[in-house]
């Protein structure tokens, strides 16, 4: 899937600095695949009670599950050096890999 690196966002943000790619619920450190975790991960949230419980706008929620959805290849790149962040981590501290 194509990124969707040409629509603007209105509560999204990049971060200067940031080693991640992806975008952030402007003002917060929450990242869109944050989000979208919470949304569509085993213990979901529906957007409305995501929206009320981190008091961010409803309409922040839906962009952020836009913005995932339409930025796959951005998104997969964050969690990979993540993961591999993870398991130099571990290996550092001898910590068996998963």
């Amino acid at each position: 899937m194509a990124t969707d690196s040409q629509k603007t966002y209105q509560y999204l943000e990049a971060r200067p600095g940031s080693n991640y790619r992806g975008l952030f619920i402007k003002g917060r450190r929450i990242r869109a695949d944050w989000v979208y975790q919470d949304v569509h991960g085993p213990d979901a949230y529906t957007p409305e009670s995501w929206a009320e419980n981190y008091q961010v706008p409803l309409e922040a929620v839906y962009e952020a599950l836009d913005y995932v959805e339409h930025n796959q290849p951005v998104i997969q790149a964050d969690r990979e050096r993540d993961a591999a962040r993870y398991r130099e981590r571990d290996r550092m501290v001898g910590r068996p890999s998963a």
